[in-house]
């Protein structure tokens, strides 16, 4: 498993400016796909309403479906989301 905001340890040395930020970018576009994908779920997207839906396999796989969507949508540049998500855990770690 890999850490994504590894902690430091005397022995070690720190991570840089721009690795810290590397990190701290790809949590908060995954939270904010995780947002996403839950906003989608909401607005019912992925939802098929006619005769050829349904069923056990459709609604299995249509977290899936959500999820993807989420995360291309974060990866190109998103709501926003993520870059206040990124400064704020950026300012946590320099207050700590």
């Amino acid at each position: 498993m890999t850490d994504l905001l590894p902690v430091h340890r005397s022995t070690e040395t720190p991570p840089t400016r721009s690795e810290r930020e590397q990190s701290a970018r790809l949590v908060a576009q995954t939270l904010e796909a995780t947002f996403l994908a839950e906003m989608l779920k909401a607005a019912g997207f992925g939802e098929q309403k006619n005769s050829f839906s349904g069923g056990s396999g459709e609604t299995q796989f249509a977290s899936f479906h959500r999820q993807a969507v989420a995360e291309k949508i974060a990866a190109a540049g998103g709501i926003g989301l993520a870059e206040h998500i990124m400064r704020s855990i950026l300012e946590a770690e320099h207050d700590t």
